[in-house]
């Protein structure tokens, strides 16, 4: 269930905005159908809501020399890291790790890494990773391809709610 309520023009306009965040209020006013001021309000209750974060470019990695995707599953100590605090606050320091999530299952955390090889990944592993706190261990899963990659949430339906 949504935090924020939603109706079918504030649905609309996020999806506009996933598909392009450079679209100017003009635009997305006519695209959605409203005139701009009510565009705007509408944009602005969104954001100061928290339903839009911000606004970025999608860099291509590959592009940028950084050609290797890993998944490393971590496993911590919890006695000498209770909560994995320090390997989480570590973590976030790294420019390599673009994401990293606490999972349930054989490992604590996950995390997704990019590199520009090898080499690079191998020393941020013994150099880095494998030193952070309470660290027992790290499997890597190379990425091989690309299936699908997408930023665009799913966003929820929203029959039967009343346009606001």
């Amino acid at each position: 269930m949504p935090n924020i309520d939603l109706d079918e023009t504030d649905l609309r306009i996020l999806a506009a905005l996933q598909a392009d965040g450079r679209l100017t209020n003009v635009d997305l006013a006519a695209r959605i159908g409203l005139s701009p001021s009510p565009c705007l309000r509408r944009v602005r209750r969104l954001e100061d809501a928290g339903a839009i974060r911000g606004y970025r470019a999608i860099l291509d990695p590959e592009r940028l020399g950084l050609g290797v995707r890993v998944f490393v599953a971590a496993g911590i100590d919890h006695a000498k890291d209770p909560g994995g605090e320090g390997f989480q606050a570590a973590v976030r320091a790294l420019p390599e790790v673009v994401a990293c999530y606490v999972v349930s299952g054989d490992s604590d955390f996950l995390l997704e890494v990019v590199a520009a090889d090898l080499a690079a990944y191998s020393d941020l592993v013994l150099g880095t990773l494998l030193k952070l706190p309470g660290v027992t261990g790290v499997k890597s899963n190379f990425a091989i391809a690309t299936v699908k990659r997408s930023e665009a949430l799913p966003l929820p339906q929203a029959q039967g709610r009343p346009e606001k």
